[in-house]
């Protein structure tokens, strides 16, 4: 089906982050938007406000009458949703055109100028910075992320005029194998979703089929640590960038007093004192990425440096409901061990000598099994560590695997404790800390406004 020939679009799965990007799009361009979800969100209820047609009860009936014509009508799933799922049935049995996200994201970049951000971790913060950075400069963008940014409220932009799409590319169920990229950056690739790729060398070797989608005029920016080998068509360009060596790097690094500056050293043209509008260290990286692509894109010198220092940043990504002098909260969306890591090493590097309490929730059974000694590895950074129960999202249980694996794991003289979730508030009222993080993808993000409330009143 074209894109110009769409009248109606329905999506199994609506609320999720990048779904509701595609929604916000159709809606846009004025096709009749209808969905399911399972349960109600801030972003589901902010998307019927915008003309969505949502329920919430798996219920053929239920679905608008426009999006029941299968000669106007698009139907995109999730890969979350389960096969038995009743409204999926009921569109494969009448013969719908059907597609998962990344297959539309996939037809975009092959009409327009696709810049995606690929990688185990980094891509949201990043693909929303490249997005800012074209957004706010005279080039714009259309854009897809994964997260909600705090410049726009919103994780999608739309813009007629331009040329480009900014898309998270992402590797779980090799969805980025749809993608057509004319640049990309890949950010890391430290093995995930073992569920699905089973080794790591299969994961490794998804990475090397999507570096080989890239456009035979377009551009590959690599990662100094990234382990994978690339396997590019005749044509495209490869770069290498890191935080302090690549052919894209940072020098005269300056943290201190809650600012980070640098100067941007690039093949493409140097930009020199670059202030960082989020100042944690993983973001120079991040940064230097986002850079990278709006100077292929043809973004002005003083438009990087300017959206820099302007970019706030991303929705659960180091983001900080209470920062004074005396006591900090921020959550994080760090799900990885790898992502965890940084986090916790971009924190301490922020709030040196203080005493950092984390609480943490697992996500996935599968993710607890494969890298719980990773995980316990890397919050053993700190002294102060409170674990959650698995948060399961698409998964079922796994005999055995629990969130003890990872508590029973972390180094001797750490101050543990195991919690469910139900009991956050009273443990966070009974704590003392400097600085608390919360970490993870599930619903802990749920609990931030009261957590923020009990921080608030320790001040």
């Amino acid at each position: 089906m074209e894109l110009k020939d769409i009248k109606a679009v329905y999506f199994i799965g609506i609320g999720g982050i990048g779904m509701s990007a595609i929604a916000r799009y159709f809606l846009h361009n004025g096709a009749i938007v209808g969905g399911y979800d399972r349960t109600p969100s801030e972003l589901t209820k902010k998307l019927q406000t915008e003309g969505a047609l949502i329920h919430y009860e798996e219920n053929i009936s239920l679905i608008p009458e426009p999006c029941k014509k299968a000669e106007s009508c698009l139907v995109i799933y999730t890969p979350a949703i389960p096969s038995n799922h009743q409204e999926l049935l009921f569109f494969q049995e009448n013969g719908f055109c059907i597609q998962k996200r990344a297959q539309v994201l996939g037809t975009l970049t092959r009409s327009l100028h696709g810049l995606c951000v690929a990688g185990t971790h980094g891509k949201t913060t990043t693909s929303s910075m490249a997005a800012h950075l074209l957004h706010q400069s005279h080039v714009d963008c259309n854009a897809f992320l994964g997260g909600i940014t705090k410049n726009y409220g919103t994780n999608y932009i739309l813009s007629p005029d331009s040329p480009y799409v900014v898309i998270e590319a992402d590797e779980f169920d090799r969805s980025f194998h749809w993608l057509s990229p004319y640049a990309t950056v890949i950010t890391s690739a430290d093995a995930d979703h073992l569920d699905i790729y089973g080794t790591e060398e299969a994961y490794l070797e998804s990475f090397r089929k999507y570096t080989s989608l890239i456009r035979p005029d377009g551009f590959l920016f690599l990662h100094t640590g990234v382990k994978i080998k690339a396997d590019t068509q005749n044509g495209v360009t490869t770069y290498t960038y890191g935080r302090e060596e690549g052919d894209f790097h940072a020098e005269n690094i300056q943290i201190g007093n809650g600012e980070i500056v640098f100067d941007f050293v690039s093949p493409l043209g140097n930009i020199p004192n670059v202030q960082l509008g989020v100042p944690l260290s993983i973001n120079i990286e991040n940064g230097i990425a986002a850079m990278a692509l709006a100077q292929i894109a043809g973004v002005y010198s003083e438009e990087i440096r300017q959206g820099m220092a302007t970019f706030k940043g991303v929705d659960r990504r180091f983001d900080f409901h209470v920062k004074t002098d005396r006591i900090a909260y921020l959550s994080d969306y760090a799900h990885h061990p790898e992502e965890i890591r940084q986090s916790i090493l971009s924190i301490k590097e922020l709030y040196k000598n203080k005493h950092i309490k984390a609480i943490f929730q697992p996500h996935l059974y599968s993710r607890t099994r494969d890298f719980y000694q990773e995980f316990a590895d890397a919050l053993s950074l700190l002294d102060d560590v409170v674990i959650l129960d698995i948060y399961p999202a698409r998964e079922l249980p796994i005999p055995g695997v629990s969130s003890e694996l990872i508590y029973n794991n972390l180094k001797p003289g750490i101050q543990r404790q195991m919690c469910h979730k139900e009991d956050i508030p009273a443990l966070v009222e009974n704590s003392s800390f400097d600085v608390l993080v919360t970490l993870g993808a599930g619903d802990i993000e749920d609990y931030a406004t009261c957590i923020q409330e009990i921080v608030k009143n320790k001040v």
